[in-house]
């Protein structure tokens, strides 16, 4: 768990792209956010594509094109904080529809900034590892699959036992030191070409 002084580190090491008018609401909230001492640039309308190296957008959500804000966000992963002058039903939809980590209402006022900035970071970052263990839950299973597969096919095309054909395996994954997916899927690769061939796949047995 964060303890508040890595908190507020975070807040100031934090790329800020406020897309709002420049208006009384803007002024107030960049100078909040430059008195905290992140990195703060300010635009509006909402450009064609992100700085790349903005990792925060407070965006401003009337007069934006949703489709538009979702894939230049979602291409580069930021935080987002949704900027709202009434809770229309508009708003609440462009709200649910950017996924925001946070939500502020104007007029805007120093008091919630803050809150909001380390909810949106801290939410952003949940979703980032969350997603990496997926991912990494994904490759395994992908993995498994593979191995189970060319395991298979080296029964077929050799004549083992599964243990033996799993052995065979993982000794050549390790002699070459590469993962077992990979030597799988060059011997599920082999039997897709032998069977495209015409070839037999299956072991010989002696007379």
């Amino acid at each position: 768990m964060a303890g508040p002084s890595r908190i507020v580190q975070d807040l100031r090491r934090a790329r800020v792209l406020v897309v709002h008018p420049r208006d009384e609401d803007g002024d107030v909230l960049i100078a909040h956010l430059k008195r905290l001492g992140c990195e703060v640039r300010a635009t509006w309308p909402l450009p064609p594509a992100l700085p790349p190296d903005v990792d925060t957008v407070f965006l401003h959500v009337e007069d934006v094109h949703v489709e538009h804000a979702l894939a230049i966000i979602d291409l580069q992963q930021t935080a987002i904080i949704a900027i709202v002058t009434y809770e229309s039903p508009t708003a609440l939809q462009a709200i649910i529809d950017l996924n925001a980590h946070g939500v502020i209402s104007k007029p805007l006022r120093p008091l919630g900034i803050l809150t909001q900035f380390a909810l949106a970071r801290y939410r952003h970052g949940y979703e980032k590892r969350l997603a990496g263990k997926v991912q990494k839950l994904e490759e395994t299973l992908k993995s498994r699959r593979l191995v189970e597969k060319a395991v298979s096919a080296l029964r077929v095309m050799n004549g083992l036992d599964e243990e033996a054909a799993y052995k065979l395996l993982r000794d050549q994954a390790t002699s070459k030191r590469v993962p077992m997916a990979t030597i799988a899927e060059s011997i599920i690769a082999a039997q897709d070409t032998m069977k495209s061939l015409g070839l037999s796949i299956g072991a010989k047995t002696q007379p």
